[in-house]
């Protein structure tokens, strides 16, 4: 039951991912659809060609006399006489390429569909839930019995968790006390020519150049924030591990370091290989 809501829970996320696809295709289609928009803009405008064309002539003859060869060339050359005025104009609008760009109401058209199913993707959890609903009317017990499980867990999650902090903060103080007192023994000590697994390029050269020690700063074994004045060191002369001052209120004035619960922590303990309790 457990690990169907752990599925249930990651169900959004996941549905979520898989809508970026989608997503990605969109965006690419409006940006293709804006620079196919640009690049045919840009044809129309420098692609336009227009012609113009204007001619005009005149002819007129003339016969003087009254006589009748006069009379007879008046009759038939007259019918030569013409005007006439040409204007044309032609250009290459039509073949031009006539672009249009998307609109608000395209953008919101292509872009609701998507938006919508992301939203049902975060609205589906609601309705896994109800499958809880239904199961605590019809079987309380059953019910009663899952959300025990689940507190205790939690429980136990928190407790190992403690137990974790305080691990890691008793081996921080023994590495720290063994810079500044500079026994190699408790220090881990470099695999060869170059700095070994688990040592800090700090760790080395302390152990190189012992007067660097002096220069040390403590930093605080929980969250790993510089010495300030607001610091607070453990009263124990043996321990002197630097907590600050958020740290030093949450566990509560008393140093994990020399807590009774850190005893019998073996010197190869680490939080590699502590878990969770399932």
């Amino acid at each position: 039951m457990v690990r169907a809501e752990a599925g249930t829970a990651g169900l959004p996320a996941v549905e979520l991912l898989e809508c970026i696809p989608p997503l990605l295709f969109l965006l690419l289609a409006w940006g293709l659809d804006r620079v196919l928009f640009a690049m045919l803009t840009i044809i129309r405008q420098h692609s336009f060609v227009q012609y113009s064309f204007r001619s005009s002539h005149h002819l007129e003859v003339r016969v003087m006399g009254t006589s009748l060869m006069a009379r007879l060339l008046r009759s038939t050359i007259g019918a030569l006489n013409t005007s006439s005025h040409v204007e044309l104009q032609s250009s290459n609008f039509a073949c031009l390429p006539q672009p249009r760009g998307m609109t608000t109401d395209g953008y919101l058209a292509s872009g609701l569909p998507l938006g919508a199913l992301a939203l049902l993707c975060l609205a589906q959890v609601y309705t896994y839930r109800l499958r809880r609903v239904v199961a605590a009317f019809y079987f309380p017990k059953r019910e009663k019995t899952r959300v025990l499980f689940l507190y205790n867990k939690l429980l136990r999650q928190r407790q190992c968790f403690v137990e974790l902090q305080r691990r890691r903060v008793a081996r921080r103080a023994r590495q720290h006390q063994a810079l500044v007192s500079g026994d190699a023994c408790t220090v881990p000590r470099p695999l060869g020519p170059h700095l070994g697994r688990g040592t800090s390029l700090l760790e080395w050269c302390c152990r190189r150049w012992p007067r660097l020690r002096r220069f040390l700063r403590r930093r605080c074994v929980v969250c790993g924030e510089p010495e300030t004045p607001r610091s607070r060191l453990c009263p124990a002369p043996a321990c002197s591990s630097m907590y600050c001052g958020p740290c030093w209120r949450d566990v509560g004035g008393a140093c994990l370091a020399c807590a009774p619960g850190d005893r019998g922590v073996s010197e190869e303990s680490s939080e590699e290989h502590t878990a969770y309790a399932d």
